[in-house]
């Protein structure tokens, strides 16, 4: 497939990575790419990113996410899958931008005729690419409210390394919020166990 990314980040890169090496067409989507080239991977401006992509990427900061989606304009998005990976969160880490919402949410408010999935945000960008490091298999979550956007967000997790069996289906766009909020634990756990490369896992009781 083709898979923009919007953002050149670390979460963005390590995607991009991750899926060309599984064979799809990747492009980084830039506000200034002349200024990122030397990553390895090929980028673009946003508006030609969106154009080019069969799915796009937000791997943006949160708190700017729809305001940059905005400046690519809703005709340009319309019918395409927006997988949702990013976290608005304050410069101190401190607090959500969207406390009593979701990026995800706020996304699919402003962007009606894009289906949006949110995943991957309850992870570094380590895990996202390569689960099968951990010890043991962990959980990716996916939010969102059109079927067919999911199934599609789901075979390339499974591309990533996540096989059907270590994703979650929960629920509509409004879950979103629930993966979201998790930053805080996400950042509680990284201190305690003094690393940013772990996961979390979906158990249940026995039958």
């Amino acid at each position: 497939m083709r898979i923009g990314l919007l953002g050149t980040g670390n979460v963005a890169r390590a995607l991009a990575t991750g899926w060309r090496a599984a064979g799809h067409d990747v492009l980084l989507g830039s506000r200034h790419p002349k200024e990122r080239t030397g990553l390895g991977l090929p980028v673009a401006g946003l508006d030609e990113t969106a154009a080019h992509a069969e799915v796009l990427v937000n791997a943006t900061p949160g708190g700017v996410s729809v305001d940059l989606l905005r400046s690519i304009g809703a005709p340009a998005l319309a019918g395409t899958l927006l997988i949702d990976v990013g976290v608005g969160l304050s410069d101190d880490f401190s607090a959500l931008t969207h406390p009593n919402s979701s990026l995800g949410e706020l996304i699919q408010e402003a962007f009606p005729l894009t289906p949006v999935v949110k995943t991957l945000c309850t992870m570094d960008s380590t895990t996202m690419v390569a689960p099968g490091e951990l010890t043991e298999p962990g959980t990716v979550f996916l939010s969102g409210d059109d079927p067919e956007a999911k199934a599609t967000t789901g075979r390339l997790l499974t591309d990533l390394g996540w096989p059907a069996s270590s994703q979650l289906d929960i629920g509509g766009i409004t879950t979103a919020r629930g993966q979201e909020h998790f930053a805080f634990l996400f950042m509680g756990i990284a201190g305690g166990v003094n690393s940013h490369t772990f996961n979390i896992k979906k158990v249940v009781t026995r039958p």
